[in-house]
């Protein structure tokens, strides 16, 4: 299994969790407050150069 693959299914686990855990809106602003936090704490540079390459290439 290759390494975003088992991110992906942590990622899963850890969502279905919270979902039993917390109330549904608490694991929303998670799911969505992670990511954005991560988007914005970049440099201005390494924003325009993630929104000026394609999806498939991040991993490159």
């Amino acid at each position: 299994m290759s390494n975003n693959a088992k991110v992906a299914v942590g990622g899963v686990a850890i969502g279905l969790i919270l979902l039993i855990w917390l109330p549904w809106w608490v694991a929303f602003l998670i799911v969505v407050g992670v990511p954005v936090a991560a988007y914005l704490a970049l440099d201005p540079s390494q924003r325009r150069r993630l929104r000026r390459i394609g999806r498939k290439e991040l991993g490159r």
